[in-house]
């Protein structure tokens, strides 16, 4: 069965094939280093994981680019407000610079510890401005620019596909006119490629350009730096579904326009909100929720990676601290079952990451046909939930062998990202003294012969007089094993 994803540009499912065989150009919008990333930004970040993971898997070598806004970013996407980075460091008292470097670090700190892989590419924006003004020259050059009141705009009129990936008639073009609209603008949707001074005469960061001294809209950045690192035309863009609207649409207008290549992108993926009392979380409203104050509250990050995993991507997920107890109590049981099953194998040695893909090594520890339903799982527009009913199936099937078991799930952990086979390693490298275990095996044979004997009240006793002691038994089809609770 072959992958397939829901493009957003024409709104169907789609057999995803790359540009290049074998080799897969990925960009996903990266934050704008402002402030912490909230819970609901997070999602994003794990639905890009998942899809890198979920190609390797299927044998592709993946380069992700992720950019880092720390310049040029407005309160308003569409060129009104004010600037983020600005406005964030001068609440603080810091220098622009210096706020960005600190909560890009605790941006990768928050996904570092929801097992988030970080991106091959990170590129600042500060790094890029020769790249974007480059690409900016080049859309001038073709006619699709104007200068007015001292900010040099795109024209969306000389772009007739403009609107498509938001499904934006034009008519709808005419009427939508944004609040705020900019009076230099000649149509409402256009947008800013390059402001000078006189958009913000105290802006902290501004560079020489040919069209004065200033910076770059917001937009510009992800379309220089993809093509930077990915090339003029690559594979697969993703953001959230806020983005359709302005800044993606955007972005395919003026690479396009650069470019003259169309498609610019061929797969776009964007993941729904997350959502508090039917409402989206949002930083600007305040009170948002960060990973930490979830750890502050006693949850472990994973616990939050697995209710996102229990949401397709493309479906708004209501967030409550009862949901997160419900994914918290589900990934605790996930843990126990792997640790079973841990105990009764010895430790198993890592598979090598080539052997995570389809068709290697691990394909010999299929059991039961569950790894063929966990890929299909992911081919069906990456479903994390049927995924994790796909490993749940597994580790309640007590007649799969429990190493091949523990094989099989490790593997699907590899994209699934909930650490099993670190919480196996815990198992397989805690010493026991050896008069316990000589005891606790005793133990089990006394209630064994007690249960042959039909003294069911014995068997009982000394299940309940272990359970005191934080020792827990399960019976199974290959005998009796413990663990610790």
């Amino acid at each position: 069965m072959a992958l397939t994803l829901y493009n957003t540009l024409g709104r169907e499912f789609q057999a995803f094939e790359s540009l290049g065989p074998g080799k897969v150009g990925f960009y996903g919008c990266g934050p704008t280093v402002y402030n912490y990333a909230h819970i609901g930004n997070l999602r994003a970040y794990v639905l890009h994981d998942i899809l890198v993971k979920t190609l390797t898997r299927r044998g592709y070598e993946v380069t992700y680019v992720m950019n880092i806004t720390d310049v040029g970013h407005l309160s308003g996407d569409n060129d009104s407000g004010e600037d983020k980075m600005v406005k964030s460091a001068e609440e603080r008292g810091k220098g622009v610079l210096e706020i960005a470097d600190f909560y890009t670090q605790a941006f990768f700190n928050d996904t570092g510890r929801l097992n988030i892989e970080r991106p091959t590419v990170v590129c600042k924006a500060t790094d890029h401005i020769d790249a974007m003004i480059s690409l900016i020259k080049r859309i001038e050059d073709r006619g699709f620019t104007y200068f007015s009141g001292g900010n040099l705009y795109f024209d969306v009129s000389r772009f007739p596909s403009y609107g498509d990936l938001a499904l934006l008639r034009s008519e709808e073009l005419r009427a939508g006119a944004r609040t705020g609209l900019d009076e230099n603008k000649r149509n409402p949707q256009d947008f800013v490629l390059w402001f000078t001074k006189s958009k913000f005469e105290n802006q902290a960061l501004v560079w020489d350009s040919p069209w004065g001294h200033g910076y770059p809209g917001w937009h510009i950045e992800c379309s220089a730096m993809s093509m930077k690192y990915l090339g003029e035309q690559f594979d697969i863009h993703a953001g959230g579904i806020d983005h359709i609207p302005i800044h993606h649409t955007n972005e395919i207008a003026q690479s396009e326009a650069a470019t003259g290549k169309h498609p610019w992108v061929r797969y776009w993926l964007h993941n729904e909100f997350l959502v508090i009392d039917k409402g989206k979380m949002s930083k600007s409203a305040g009170g948002f929720l960060t990973l930490q104050s979830l750890v502050d509250s006693g949850y472990d990050p994973l616990d939050y990676r697995y209710f996102l995993l229990s949401g397709h991507y493309r479906s708004q997920l209501q967030f409550s601290f009862e949901a997160l107890d419900g994914a918290r109590n589900a990934r605790k049981s996930l843990i126990d079952r792997v640790k079973a099953l841990a105990e009764k194998t010895g430790p198993i040695l890592a598979f090598e990451e080539k052997n995570l893909q389809m068709g290697g090594k691990a394909e010999a520890c299929k059991t039961s046909g569950y790894l063929e339903t966990f890929d299909a799982a992911l081919d069906e527009d990456l479903s994390t939930p049927k995924a994790l009913a796909g490993l749940w199936a597994l580790l309640r099937d007590t007649e799969a062998p429990p190493k091949k078991a523990l094989e099989a799930a490790f593997t699907m952990d590899r994209v699934l990202g909930l650490a099993l086979a670190k919480e196996a390693e815990r198992v397989w490298n805690r010493k026991e003294d050896p008069d316990f275990i000589r005891e606790i095996t005793a133990l089990i044979e006394n209630r064994r012969e007690a249960k042959k004997n039909k003294d069911f009240g014995k068997a009982d006793g000394i299940r309940e007089a272990l359970k005191k002691r934080g020792i827990i038994l399960e019976d199974g089809p290959t005998g009796t094993l413990w663990r610790r609770e």
